[in-house]
């Protein structure tokens, strides 16, 4: 079981999508909660909202993950507000579709930093408190992405498979000391990922950023480690275990091949 009222959740990339369903998900459970996100505009009126159709504490923090030791900077904001956290959602993320080479290389290292470093860092700057308050969690947010390569979106699909093996492991590690830690992997979801990501990268019908919260937070709840949002994500993620892998590679590539690759 896990106690949500009282206690408090950071929520990166909170401004939209699976993050801003989270923020509110949270604040109905009574969480008070600290929104990160690059759009401070957004934010504030987020927290607004929030504080005040369910009366908790919303702090912002504008913050841009994509930038050297920005989870320290976000780190010692919070120490310097006086406050704790409970919860730690690693929400934050982007995707970039296209062949490799025509991709730009501070793109993708921004892609990198946000996706894989901020979330190793962001784990080394909070799990000793979440450990230390006994009872602490932290959601990871991987994708179906994580279960195969991905050809035109090599680094996304490597840096949620990551993600995925980071996630799982430290579930693990702590297993016995009061930490859950929790991969939530969604398919294609109804947010601004695909204005950045292009259309070519949606697979399958697109799940809510609300129903990709709920399974997060009964998985939580359960205290699993990994937990794959809707029945045909649940088909997708499983073929590479039948199929040979260069056929699933190859598959994957022909799915969200952008019209502008390179032949």
């Amino acid at each position: 079981m896990f106690i949500y009222q009282g206690k408090t959740a950071l929520i990166t990339g909170a401004s939209s999508g699976i993050g801003r369903a989270f923020a509110q998900a949270l604040a109905a459970h009574k969480m008070d909660v600290i929104l990160v996100a690059r759009s401070q505009e957004r934010l504030h009126t987020l927290a607004t909202q929030l504080s005040d159709q369910y009366h908790v504490q919303a702090e912002v923090i504008a913050s841009d993950l994509s930038q050297e030791y920005a989870a320290l900077a976000l780190q010692q904001e919070v120490e310097r507000r006086g406050l704790g956290i409970d919860l730690l959602v690693n929400n934050a993320g982007f995707a970039l579709n296209g062949s490799f080479e025509t991709l730009s290389a501070e793109s993708d290292h921004q892609q990198v930093m946000v996706d894989v470093t901020t979330v190793v860092d962001l784990a080394h700057a909070f799990v000793p408190s979440l450990l230390a308050r006994g009872n602490g969690a932290i959601i990871n947010i991987a994708s179906t992405a994580a279960f195969q390569p991905l050809p035109y979106m090599a680094v996304y699909g490597a840096s949620k498979a990551f993600v995925l093996s980071f996630s799982q492991a430290l579930a693990e590690e702590y297993r016995e000391r009061g930490l859950r830690v929790l991969a939530l992997c969604p398919g294609a979801t109804e947010t601004d990922f695909f204005t950045i990501a292009g259309e070519a990268a949606s697979v399958g019908r697109r799940r809510t950023p609300e129903q990709v919260v709920v399974t997060g937070l009964h998985a939580l709840e359960q205290g699993r480690s990994m937990v794959i949002d809707g029945f045909f994500n649940e088909l997708l993620a499983q073929m590479p275990r039948f199929f040979p892998r260069r056929f699933i590679t190859r598959t994957a590539g022909q799915t969200v091949r952008p019209s502008t690759a390179s032949k």
